[in-house]
């Protein structure tokens, strides 16, 4: 029976879009506002810090994808350069990141529908995690064409309100609080008003704002060109990140003080409203809500790849490896919006510190996979300097960068570790790395086993 094999139905704009979906999230229009409060100005810094490291990741990424046309994550080429248990024990915590950061987007989509609808959070959450589910299981091309244009709508929005606050900064409007104007910046408590402190701590939602900026890399498996598309959408990362970031957070500011933005809600939305315009207020809202659902529309499409790739390695159950009629992993899909639906269940349980809680530990691990991308490239360059020579797209300033951005991820490490917020959450998420060596370990004896067995069946025979 002919091998069912997923689809190379993502074309250049879906690629190109995909990456700036993943680059644009929930971190940025809600989970800014936290940051904020944490940080101050400040928080324009730490997004630029760690923006910088992950293109130096991507670039890492890039490389490594297209060094081998048969890699189609970066859990095949942990398995080579860092041995099999790198491989099972990144592809499934690449699986519970996204189901963390699904769960979070999920969460969002409540608290947004709350601004117009005054009804339990849990409600709109499940609500639209049935239809994601539901336009998953028909083409991968639709998956890309919904990014498409979620992404569109996430551009435009940013572009706008960037277009509008240099209008503003420009005629020097009068707000409630103020005149619009770049002194915001530093009038209120200087750059580091809560000191360094407050600015190291903003380092985790930060880190969680840029989850998903190697989506390119899991889409990598159903691009058409992956030589043409994945150097383009990963080179275009830094551009991005200036724009959509920095830009946008320097407008925001700009034109409200820092501390007086609510940590709770979007600082997109309290910008429009606070310049008198609710009516934009309401549709940013909109578009913030459709920012959430395209990042758990994401999600649900990572972790569904990352299953299936785990089961056509055998190491996840066969049942997630079977294609549905559209070349959907739709066993896989089900899996994963199953357990993403507990998202729905914690805003009910735990309204308040649901969002919190997901993020931090959807953080920590997706800062596991991020540094098995830069040992596994480590490894590549130090093994295999016959592929380094004649690659096409080298990372950058490779190994030396590499080590620099794992300082920083250490470093990011201890400070969730010294903060009472982010600290229940880094000692328990050992426990997840605990249960996955204890499974590979289980696992691989169970092959070893069976591989014994065979070899006795024929040495009978013989």
């Amino acid at each position: 029976m002919e091998k069912q094999e997923l689809k190379r139905d993502l074309k250049n704009r879906h690629v190109q879009l995909i990456a700036i979906g993943g680059t644009i999230g929930t971190g940025l229009f809600l989970g800014s506002g936290r940051a904020i409060q944490l940080a101050g100005p400040s928080i324009i810094l730490a997004y630029l810090i760690v923006g910088i490291a992950l293109f130096f990741v991507m670039r890492a990424l890039g490389e490594l994808l297209l060094s081998n046309a048969g890699y189609q994550s970066f859990t095949d080429f942990a398995a080579d350069y860092i041995g099999p248990w790198a491989g099972y024990v990144t592809g499934w915590t690449y699986w519970f990141c996204w189901i963390m950061t699904a769960m979070a987007d999920i969460i969002a989509v409540g608290v947004y529908v709350q601004y117009w609808f005054n009804i339990p959070q849990w409600i709109p959450a499940l609500v639209c995690l049935i239809i994601l589910l539901g336009l998953n299981l028909l083409t991968v091309k639709l998956f890309g064409e919904l990014e498409f244009w979620f992404a569109i709508i996430k551009v435009i929005t940013i572009l706008a309100l960037i277009v509008i606050g240099v209008i503003l900064l420009f005629i020097g409007f009068q707000t409630e609080t103020g005149t619009v104007s770049v002194k915001n910046l530093w009038e209120y408590g200087g750059l580091f008003p809560n000191g360094i402190s407050g600015f190291l701590l903003s380092f985790q939602l930060v880190v969680f704002a840029f989850v998903g900026v190697e989506l390119v890399g899991v889409s990598a498996a159903e691009t058409s060109d992956p030589k043409k598309n994945i150097p383009s959408a990963i080179n275009k990362i830094p551009l991005r990140i200036l724009f959509f970031y920095v830009g946008a957070l320097v407008i925001i500011l700009s034109i409200n003080p820092w501390e007086q933005l609510s940590a709770s809600s979007s600082p997109f939305v309290q910008v429009f409203s606070l310049v008198g315009i609710p009516v934009a207020a309401g549709i940013i809202n909109f578009v913030v809500l459709t920012s959430a659902a395209s990042a758990c529309n994401s999600g649900l499409f990572s972790t569904s790849r990352i299953l299936y790739n785990l089961s056509s390695h055998n190491q996840g159950p066969a049942k997630f490896s079977a294609l549905n009629k559209n070349h959907v992993p739709s066993s896989a899909l089900f899996t994963s919006g199953i357990v993403v639906s507990i998202g729905a269940l914690l805003s009910k349980l735990i309204p308040g510190q649901a969002f919190s809680i997901v993020t931090t530990i959807s953080a920590i691990c997706f800062i596991w996979v991020w540094s098995i991308i830069l040992i596994s490239h480590i490894k590549y360059m130090k093994t295999r300097p016959d592929l380094r020579e004649k690659s096409t797209f080298k990372a950058p300033l490779a190994p030396f960068i590499n080590y620099v951005v794992l300082a920083l991820f250490v470093f990011i490490l201890i400070i969730m570790l010294l903060a009472e917020a982010t600290r229940l959450a880094l000692l328990l998420t050992p426990v997840w790395f605990i249960l996955l060596f204890i499974a590979y370990a289980l696992r691989k004896r169970k092959f070893n086993n069976h591989a014994n067995e065979k070899d006795i069946e024929t040495s009978t025979i013989a």
